[in-house]
């Protein structure tokens, strides 16, 4: 018997974490239109013509045009206010949603202004989410990233800053941007980086499966040493990864909409979320990009529920995959997780 659609409020009231949040895709369309407002500011990256920037985000379809827009927009924020205002309003929708954790990916090759001062970036965000967090009761986490097509040398650099800040915000090192760049045979000069993150006591997630195949999510596993993987689902192409991902318990992040958008499934109805559920891997729901996608958490939930007619055992048990396997600390996330039980109980 088909089971009774969960209602909206049931859905943004459920106990949820999101684990797989970038602050790129954060950033509101209408704080990137004020910052070209002035004079010279309409700057893009190197070899790029500054674009017109339109009443609403661009219509993004592919990781390419991700990755040059969110170069330009993250490019244009250089004060410490507007990244206050972008880790606030982070904690504002997580509210919203339901959700009671986030963990927020970080690329600093995306915010010029900021890379080369890494620590006055992460306290800008974590006054930002300190202030949400008194406000809203939202816990948030920061797992600063690698990007795919840096070197073995400047991933080692970021991790030893890292060490060295020693913020108590930062809580994982991660691995994003095109796969293609580093996937598949390449994870390999990441490897050292993600060893020294995890003698130092940092989490490791890692992108993977989504513009490399399988063996993406293999070398994710075995040479980065990922706690969680950020997608995955292209590990159903290989029954051997497959077996492997659903064997150690690696979560997948698994964000539905962005991987509509960006063309990795043709469709909602196509996505293979029930096939890995299937397989017995463990899966959370998130929202990658969200105010490029237009999205929010609990909606993420409603399209899953009414595509794949899943009901509150469905649905709470991806939510209890996010709360188990987010980077709160230990009490953070058991509290979270008592409150999920009374929830499903109640």
């Amino acid at each position: 018997m088909t089971p009774l659609l969960p209602t909206e409020e049931w859905i943004r009231e459920l106990p949820k974490a999101e684990v797989h949040l970038h602050l790129e895709g954060c950033v509101p369309h209408e704080m990137v239109r004020r910052a070209t407002a002035p004079a010279g500011r309409a700057t893009a990256p190197a070899g790029r013509a500054a674009p017109l920037v339109p009443a609403a985000p661009p219509t993004i379809t592919n990781l390419s045009q991700l990755l040059t827009y969110l170069d330009w927009s993250c490019g244009l924020i250089d004060q410490a206010d507007q990244l206050e205002q972008i880790a606030y309003a982070i904690t504002t929708r997580a509210k919203h949603s339901g959700a009671g954790h986030v963990d927020i990916i970080v690329n600093p090759t995306h915010w010029p202004h900021w890379q080369h001062d890494l620590k006055a970036m992460i306290d800008a965000l974590d006054a930002g989410l300190r202030a949400g967090q008194a406000d809203h009761g939202t816990t948030t986490a920061l797992c600063i990233s690698i990007k795919r097509n840096q070197t073995r040398s400047e991933a080692l650099e970021l991790v030893d800053t890292l060490l060295e800040l020693a913020h108590p915000r930062v809580a994982a090192l991660s691995i994003d941007g095109n796969e293609a760049n580093g996937a598949e045979s390449h994870n390999s000069r990441f490897a050292p980086a993600f060893e020294r993150a995890r003698h130092a006591g940092l989490r490791r997630t890692a992108h993977a499966g989504e513009s490399s195949g399988p063996e993406g999510v293999r070398e994710a596993i075995e040479l980065l040493g990922a706690e969680r993987i950020d997608h995955g689902i292209r590990c159903l192409e290989d029954p051997q990864v497959t077996a492997l991902v659903a064997a150690r318990g690696i979560p997948l992040d698994i964000c539905p909409t962005s991987n509509v958008v960006l063309g990795v499934v043709r469709d909602l109805a196509n996505h293979p979320i029930k096939q890995l559920r299937a397989s017995n891997i463990r899966c959370s729901l998130n929202t990658d990009d969200p105010l490029l996608y237009d999205i929010d958490l609990a909606g993420e939930y409603e399209r899953v529920a009414e595509a794949f007619h899943y009901g509150t055992d469905e649905l709470g048990e991806m939510a209890r995959v996010g709360l188990e396997s987010c980077f709160a600390d230990e009490d953070r996330r058991f509290t979270l997780l008592k409150h999920l039980d009374d929830y499903l109980s109640g």
